[in-house]
């Protein structure tokens, strides 16, 4: 296992040490007329595994979205090594609620995943030796590589998203956003799609998703942020989601069972 300040880059086989630190301050983003979030900051780097926790309307998507660079900020910065977000977009990859996917579309598990090497390809698209290392590392990493011919609607639930996993691997990515990851999952799909995060995160990778489950979210991850359009609280998940924290952020405590 490496430190929270190395990271494992597969296409060179060395750690990079120092910083890969990701650094939001003062966020705002807005749809029209409409204040989705304010004054978001916090801090936190490669080996950690991030939730973002809040009631419905929360912004923890709008949030993911815009780490992702799918929506314009109206204000403050998102700074990842001192350098703005969106001009190091490399190396972030986007997983995407398992909703939002059409599983029907005709592309098999590895071209699925041959999809994170496009960013790297040169003009004529052509997937070199390297980038099939690249391809098959991220199978093995998921254990995929016995459905790696299978249609992508042919997966159980978290097998599909270990797919998705799997193309942002291949793109070498150092932060992975996700997107509700576990809603949907069965108890054996949670915990095991729960060590994979812990284990890329132990790697040397920054993990952040937004989730919804109280009564997992210690287990699942090491840190969390509290919002409701706004910072609550961020830290350790124990430290965070405790009786105070959660009655700014719902309005009362949510019993420990509740599915936010």
């Amino acid at each position: 296992m490496v430190t929270t300040h190395d990271h494992i880059c597969w296409g060179g086989g060395v750690h990079h040490h120092g910083g890969h630190n990701l650094t939001v301050s003062g966020l705002r983003v807005s749809y029209r007329d409409v204040e989705a979030l304010r004054d978001i900051s916090f801090s936190t780097h490669c080996g950690h595994t991030l939730a973002l926790m809040g009631p419905n309307g929360a912004g923890k998507s709008t949030l993911i979205h815009a780490l992702a660079g799918f929506v314009q900020a109206q204000a403050g910065t998102m700074l990842w090594n001192g350098q703005d977000l969106l001009h190091t977009r490399h190396e972030i990859a986007f997983v995407p609620q398992r909703s939002a996917v059409d599983w029907q579309f005709p592309i098999t598990v590895r071209q699925l995943v041959e999809m994170g090497r496009y960013p790297t390809l040169g003009i004529w698209k052509r997937v070199s030796e390297h980038d099939k290392h690249i391809v098959n590392k991220a199978l093995e990493t998921l254990q995929l590589g016995d459905l790696q011919h299978r249609r992508i609607g042919e997966l159980s639930g978290g097998q599909q998203q270990r797919a998705f996993l799997a193309r942002a691997l291949a793109q070498e990515a150092h932060i992975l956003l996700l997107d509700e990851p576990f809603t949907g999952l069965d108890v054996p799909g949670m915990q095991s799609l729960g060590q994979q995060l812990r284990q890329l995160a132990d790697e040397g990778r920054l993990i952040i998703a937004s989730h919804h489950n109280l009564n997992n979210a210690a287990e699942l991850f090491d840190q969390t942020l509290l919002l409701n359009k706004e910072t609550i609280a961020f830290g350790a998940t124990a430290d965070v989601l405790c009786p105070e924290h959660l009655h700014r952020a719902f309005g009362f405590s949510p019993a420990a069972t509740t599915h936010l």
